[in-house]
């Protein structure tokens, strides 16, 4: 007997379970990358974490574009308040 492979999943909850396991996927890539002793390593695993960022983009697009992704304008103030704790965190300027 064969079975349904859809779990009665629709498009938009394959595309966010795509995006999430990509965004899981991006982080312990970047870890894996941080803590990698050898340039060849490195090397990999940088050209590895690029392609993911980028399958990672085109997921969130694609969900933008169809409007299953929502995110909102930051106002100037909040870029301005998250520039200054960044720069009090650094000890910059």
């Amino acid at each position: 007997m064969q079975q349904n492979c859809n779990s009665g999943f629709d498009e938009k909850a394959r595309l966010m379970d795509m995006l999430n396991s990509e965004k899981q996927m991006t982080a312990i890539y970047n870890t894996s990358l941080c803590e990698s002793e050898t340039m060849a390593v490195r090397n990999c695993l940088s050209s590895i974490l690029k392609e993911e960022h980028t399958m990672q983009n085109e997921l969130f697009m694609q969900m933008k574009s169809r409007g299953w992704y929502q995110t909102e304008t930051a106002e100037q103030t909040k870029l301005e308040q998250a520039k200054q704790n960044f720069c009090t965190a650094c000890n910059i300027g």
